[in-house]
């Protein structure tokens, strides 16, 4: 299998982990988003970034944007439905703004 790209993501989400407020986290099941598949919830669904425009940002290619957004929402959706708590961590990212960093190295 192919290495993954780095990804890269304009912050870290403000909450890693959201729960019902029906049972206590020690007895839920859970979701797990990576940083890259919250990114791209982030840049389609409530910046409502054509996926060529989000990927673009993300430095990986609309194919790529298009898997990771899917998988994205089957995990919200299953977190959702079957009540399960939906936690944010891990994912090959690189966090920040890459093109600033690249122009401040070429001055």
């Amino acid at each position: 299998m192919r290495p993954k790209k780095t990804r890269y993501v304009k912050c870290m989400p403000g909450e890693r982990c959201f729960k019902p407020l029906c049972k206590p986290l020690n007895k839920l099941e859970g979701v797990y988003l990576t940083l890259d598949e919250f990114e791209a919830v982030r840049l389609a669904c409530l910046e409502g970034l054509k996926q060529i425009d989000a990927a673009k940002l993300m430095k990986i290619s609309r194919p790529t944007f298009s898997r990771i957004l899917t998988l994205a929402q089957q995990k919200i959706a299953d977190g959702l439905v079957n009540i399960k708590a939906i936690r944010i961590e891990g994912g090959c990212c690189s966090v920040g703004i890459r093109g600033i960093k690249d122009k401040q190295k070429k001055r």
